[in-house]
């Protein structure tokens, strides 16, 4: 028992110890020579900028409060990243909030790990803290990999390999970008989720993509029932509608005002005696009680 004791208080010690060595890395001053890269000394605020890569641009005011009153009692947990970019002057990596909270709680100075970064590595580091995030919706998240791809000329493949992500989860995230907006909105006030999108970018359509958009909104659909509507939604007759013979602009634009009224696809068919017909689909008995609740209106 008293061997067990013994080593039970060796561990302590052992963590203690390690404790005492992080509290000495934070009491190292910031001086102006490269010694400090790598370490994690205390670097006075007013030499820290701000990073001017930083994705995120909302900063929840009632939540950086909470946070600097959680500083004023508990100091900064866990230190920011930034780069020396010149003698007593620092750029930010990741952290803002953080820096920003600590603004707020009167901090004269901040934990900071001091790093060797050039401008492409800063952008990269700001978006992958940005995507790790768990409050982002599936648009902010798409619009962040578009950004990584295009900033950093990184292949689907190799933003997969950086975020620890299949290739095909970042190709499926860039795709929501595609989506009108109706749905992107949608998307980003958590209406609808990753899975029901994955479903409604699989219909070619923008009229039926905003239909399943109302379906799920109006029925709560869940993304199974979703998916059902979609296969239902495919077109059996794509070889007819690619012979059929395309409209004068007069009609198409007769056309565009009975989908602007009715909200869904409206298809005019003419024939060279000028005679056609006007086809306006449904997809369910409620939706046909709303088509015929419009002809009515009208």
């Amino acid at each position: 028992m008293s061997k067990k004791k013994e080593a039970l208080g060796k561990g302590i010690r052992a963590l203690l110890s390690d404790i005492d060595e992080e509290s000495e890395v934070l009491k190292i001053s910031a001086s102006d020579d490269d010694s400090i890269i790598n370490t994690v000394p205390k670097i006075k605020l007013e030499w820290i900028e701000v990073n001017p890569f930083q994705p995120r641009a909302d900063f929840n005011q009632q939540a950086l409060e909470e946070l600097a009153s959680s500083i004023k009692i508990h100091g900064v947990i866990q230190p920011i990243t930034v780069r020396k970019i010149g003698d007593k002057k620092y750029q930010l990596i990741s952290g803002e909030r953080r820096l920003r909270a600590s603004q707020m709680a009167g901090m004269q100075e901040i934990p900071a790990y001091v790093r060797t970064a050039n401008d492409q590595e800063v952008v990269e580091m700001a978006l992958i803290e940005n995507i790790q995030r768990e409050d982002l919706n599936a648009i902010e998240v798409a619009l962040t990999y578009q950004r990584l791809i295009d900033e950093c000329n990184l292949t689907h493949e190799n933003l997969g390999d950086r975020l620890g992500k299949d290739r095909s989860t970042v190709t499926n995230y860039l795709r929501l970008l595609k989506l009108p907006p109706e749905i992107q909105k949608a998307l980003r006030g958590k209406i609808l989720s990753m899975g029901h999108a994955r479903a409604i970018i699989s219909v070619p359509q923008v009229d039926k993509q905003l239909y399943v958009l109302k379906e799920v909104n109006n029925k709560g659909l869940s993304v199974r029932k979703t998916e059902e509507l979609v296969r239902l939604l495919a077109s059996p007759n794509k070889k007819q509608e690619k012979k059929e013979i395309s409209l004068p602009i007069a009609y198409k634009n007769v056309q565009n005002k009975l989908i602007d009224i009715f909200e869904t696809k409206v298809k005019i068919k003419k024939s060279a005696t000028d005679k056609g017909e006007i086809v306006i689909p449904f997809y369910s008995v409620s939706d046909l009680n709303r088509l015929l609740d419009i002809m009515e209106k009208e």
